[in-house]
């Protein structure tokens, strides 16, 4: 387990797998009628819970001030309250696999923010990947979906606004990390906030009754609890190990959890012209790694 978690591989293989998971899961909750909004609070509130028991019995404290509270919240809004929104109301609309793709385009966008923002400077081999990766993006999007059930423009254009968020999260923790804060501390306060957020959510526009939806997928529920407990746990040490543009590429591996799980579990097919450009954005990611990795 030391090994591990100072395994930038190792955490990125673990990272992703748990992420992807979330893809089935969310399908599975929103057939049964549980609402995007309450899903994406029962991963916030239950992985914030988890963890900050957790600390507690290590005798840890989490001690506040207005810098953690200011990324606790940030990070809670760019990272996981909308992102997940988001990603689960899509997914009935595009399936798991499709909607797994979209985790694809975030070391692309990361890189391409990393750029405008003056983190790293562009070279060409970095913009040839991007080109790339666009390109794959587009094919991806004419595609709409699932195979002979193609949604609406709204749906694809919700769906790649998750990749956005996920890399405007990617670049604000690393910038605006702590000083002298761990990792499951900073996971903690965060997801406590994307939870708090949420609820104030579905309290106003779903009601308190619509907890009770949660009692027709007990097993999932808790199945998601307990991976996005441990996702969050490595997702923050994968952030200080390898940084936002590394922590980015978590999104292949739950691309392909989230199409395996997709076709072989739920039933989901995807057209040829998925397929491809599902490779086309990976081979885009490859080579921006590589013009990152030169300019290392």
């Amino acid at each position: 387990m030391t090994f591990l978690w100072d395994s930038a591989l190792g955490l990125l293989v673990v990272t992703g797998g748990l992420l992807g998971l979330t893809l089935p899961f969310g399908k599975l909750a929103t057939n049964a009628g549980v609402p995007a909004m309450l899903w994406a609070f029962i991963i916030s509130f239950g992985a914030g819970g988890v963890l900050l028991l957790s600390l507690l019995l290590r005798g840890q404290k989490i001690r506040l001030s207005a810098h953690k509270l200011r990324y606790f919240f940030v990070t809670a809004a760019v990272s996981y309250a909308v992102p997940n929104l988001l990603m689960f109301s899509t997914i009935p609309h595009l399936g798991a696999g499709y909607t797994g793709i979209m985790f694809t385009l975030s070391p692309v966008i990361t890189l391409v923010f990393s750029i405008l923002l003056g983190v790293r400077r562009p070279n060409m081999l970095g913009v040839i990947g991007i080109a790339v990766g666009f390109i794959g993006a587009v094919m991806v999007a004419m595609t709409r979906g699932e195979a002979g059930q193609p949604a609406d423009l709204f749906w694809v254009a919700m769906g790649l606004l998750i990749p956005v968020c996920l890399a405007t999260g990617n670049i604000y923790r690393t910038a605006d990390w702590p000083e002298g804060t761990g990792p499951i501390e900073l996971a903690v306060g965060s997801h406590l906030a994307s939870a708090a957020m949420l609820l104030v959510g579905i309290l106003v526009f779903l009601g308190g009754s619509s907890l009770a939806l949660l009692g027709s997928v007990p097993l999932v529920v808790a199945a998601q609890v307990v991976s996005a407990s441990a996702m969050f746990a490595f997702f923050f040490r994968l952030q200080a190990v390898g940084g936002p543009v590394y922590l980015s590429q978590i999104g292949y591996v739950a691309a392909a959890i989230g199409l395996f799980s997709g076709t072989i579990f739920l039933g989901e097919h995807y057209r040829l012209l998925t397929w491809a450009g599902a490779l086309i954005i990976t081979a885009g990611v490859f080579i921006t790694t590589k013009a990152q990795s030169r300019d290392a």
